[in-house]
């Protein structure tokens, strides 16, 4: 299990359960990288100006929301900080409903949550009050400088946390060309749905979740195990990122530092006296420049690339 992405308590009424939050799926695709066929070097990604085709650098780069009439309403990091919700360590349920009631197009990725700080049986009372009321907890919780909604859900002897979608974020199917609910509105014949109702009575079974395999990722893995039995592989050169180079100069000045103190040592108060009232100037003409500070923090801020750019950007090909 990996380590836990949150800790919190879950809140209903006056009663909290202390938890953590841990992420219950996982990722299983096959990771394509790009390469360059003619050197097998790695190929990466530019941000490209789409009218110019030039690369641009982060530091040139502003974020925009496009408006309906063409217009552009352009935000910098602080502006779109400061609309964050503030971080909460709740899981604030406000309502209890049938599970049957949320659409399956409303989930979107479970957690499982376990309890801490001997939270054992308050985190049982709850899961036990939602089992006997055959019930549900709807919440929020805020999670990466982000709002979600989400169902909180016994399974079995753990309590998951589902993030639901908002209804902002599930598309209306009334534009569809949809048949008709019900057997005579859609012109259903009786035998026709007697056979149909047989042929579904002998594909139904219980559901076994490791008896449906993604046959895609195993045929391509032991394509995969097949090439490199047959040494059929490919050596490609790792490509060094830009070292800071104030880095090895720290050590290399944090090193001669070192043996000057070690070849140094007073002994007599007077150079102890000396060494301080010389430290006392530099010290203050280090605090000097420290006023604009805030500024260049600033700018390092509105430098960072977006949290949301990396995910929107294609990590990866795919086939």
């Amino acid at each position: 299990m990996p380590r836990s992405i949150w800790k919190g308590a879950i809140a209903f009424g006056l009663v909290h359960v202390p938890v953590a939050l841990y992420p219950a799926s996982q990722e299983d695709d096959i990771d394509f990288g790009w390469l360059d066929k003619r050197s097998m070097d790695p190929v990466g990604y530019q941000r490209i100006n789409k009218r110019t085709g030039k690369a641009v650098t982060k530091e040139n780069i502003v974020k925009g929301v496009k408006q309906e009439d063409g217009t552009w309403v352009l935000m910098d990091d602080d502006e779109i900080r400061n609309a964050y919700p503030k971080t909460m360590q709740t899981i604030e349920i406000e309502a209890f409903v049938k599970a049957s009631e949320i659409p399956f197009v409303y989930l979107e990725k479970p957690y499982y949550l376990e309890p801490i700080a001997k939270a054992d049986k308050v985190y049982a009372l709850l899961r036990e009050a939602m089992i006997a009321d055959d019930v549900i907890g709807i919440a929020r919780v805020v999670m990466h400088t982000k709002e979600h909604l989400a169902a909180l859900m016994p399974d079995g002897p753990v309590l998951v946390l589902n993030t639901l979608r908002w209804a902002t974020e599930v598309r209306n199917w009334d534009e569809l060309r949809i048949p008709p609910a019900g057997k005579a509105a859609a012109n259903l014949k009786d035998a026709e749905l007697k056979m149909a109702g047989q042929l579904v009575n002998e594909l139904t079974v219980k559901w076994k979740a490791d008896t449906y395999h993604d046959h895609f990722a195993e045929a391509i893995n032991n394509l995969i195990k097949a090439k490199v039995a047959a040494g059929n592989t490919h050596e490609v050169t790792p490509i060094e990122s830009p070292v800071d180079s104030a880095a090895p100069s720290n050590v290399v000045d944090l090193t001669a530092l070192l043996k000057n103190s070690l070849g140094k040592r007073r002994g007599a108060a007077e150079e102890v006296v000396e060494a301080a009232a010389a430290a006392t100037p530099r010290k203050a003409a280090a605090k000097a420049p420290a006023k604009p500070a805030p500024a260049r923090k600033a700018a390092a801020k509105k430098t960072a690339p977006p949290a949301r750019a990396k995910a929107a950007a294609p990590a990866r090909k795919r086939a």
